[in-house]
């Protein structure tokens, strides 16, 4: 029996909705002698990370903890700071074609809400990338204690659509978060670029 058609749309918002310039990162690690990648080495590792993202600490402590790590690597905790702040000063792009899509499924009637691993700088984030009239529902991980792919956050994020999980469509870039919303009974696409808009725009009817 085929699924009816999904009533809500949850998207993921990096390397979905925003997209990252990798030269941002690299002109940073060579300005300041760094080793290539490894501000997103240890910026992601997850010691670090998990508890930004469950809302455990702030993005600011956040911040300061990458910077305390990578001070061993520039040999002077100012330098280090420098390197972290000039890093994340960056924010990222939104993708137009994602954006465009977006506009179009809510036109079309269907609620739209951002799924995301965020810190407690998402808020600001949205603001200046011009995102915050553009979404139904925001359900950052910091916000709610919990993240992705756990059942727990997706079961949060269908209580915000106001939709049933047979009726959410979500789409990410990486593969357990994809895992987890089918755990959950959600509709999941797996999203690699633009062209893949095409089969979404199919899939909810727009």
């Amino acid at each position: 029996m085929a699924r009816a058609r999904a009533t809500a749309l949850l998207v993921d918002f990096d390397g979905v909705l925003r997209r990252w310039d990798p030269a941002v990162a690299a002109g940073v690690e060579r300005e300041y002698g760094l080793s290539a990648g490894v501000l997103g080495e240890i910026a992601e590792s997850w010691g670090l990370l998990q508890p930004v993202l469950t809302g455990r600490v702030s993005h600011a402590e956040w911040v300061s903890s990458v910077a305390d790590a990578l001070t061993p690597s520039v040999g002077d905790p100012e330098r280090a700071r420098a390197a972290v702040r000039q890093w994340q000063s960056y924010r990222g792009e939104v993708d137009p074609q994602v954006l465009a899509f977006l506009r179009e499924v809510r036109a079309a009637g269907v609620r739209v809400g951002l799924g995301t691993n965020a810190s407690d700088l998402l808020d600001a984030d949205l603001a200046a990338l011009g995102l915050t009239d553009e979404l139904d529902v925001v359900v950052n991980s910091s916000a709610i204690g919990v993240h992705k792919p756990a059942k727990e956050y997706f079961q949060a994020a269908c209580l915000a659509l106001e939709a049933a999980p047979d009726r959410v469509l979500f789409v990410d870039d990486e593969d357990r978060a994809i895992s987890g919303a089918r755990v959950a009974g959600l509709s999941a696409y797996r999203w690699t670029g633009p062209a893949d808009l095409r089969y979404l725009r199919a899939a909810l009817g727009c």
